[in-house]
Order: C-alpha cells, then sequence, then structure tokens
C-alpha cells in the first residue's frame, strides 16, 4: 500500500510541474512571443503533464485490481486444498 501512495505522490507532483511549465509556456507564446512556435509547445507540454498523470493513476489502479484478484485467487486454491 505504501508503494502505491508513494507512486501516486510522484506522480502528482511530477505532473503538476510539467502542468505548470506548460502553461507557464502557453501562455508566454500566446501573450508575449510574436511566433506561435511557443503557443504548441505549451499545448504539447500540458497534454504531456495530463497523459503522464492519466497513465500513473492507470497503472496504480491495474496493480491494486491484480493483487485484489490474485488474492482472491491464492485464498480459493487454499481452501480446495
Amino acid at each position: 500500500m505504501k508503494q502505491r501512495i508513494k507512486i501516486i505522490r510522484a506522480v502528482k507532483y511530477t505532473g503538476a510541474v510539467i502542468l505548470t511549465a506548460g502553461i507557464l509556456i502557453f501562455l508566454y507564446g500566446f501573450f508575449i512571443s510574436d511566433r506561435s512556435l511557443w503557443t504548441g509547445v505549451g499545448i504539447g507540454t500540458v497534454m504531456g503533464a495530463v497523459f503522464l498523470f492519466l497513465m500513473g493513476v492507470f497503472f496504480v489502479g491495474t496493480e491494486e485490481k491484480l493483487k485484489e484478484r490474485y488474492g482472491r485467487l491464492e485464498s480459493k486454491t487454499k481452501d480446495s486444498e
């Protein structure tokens, strides 16, 4: 359980830092820079941060479900013996 909390915490903070950087890059490209290149980089960075967070949550959820199912299968095999 502690490992899952560590993974969620790491994904949360990493995603927040990347999301903040992406928002700042987007705002710089949209309001300050004359080139639209920075706007696209900012949008891509924000999308990457969201993707990273969702994948981390998905992996933790998948691990939890597998442990739950494996625990049930293990207890059934012990009962049948």
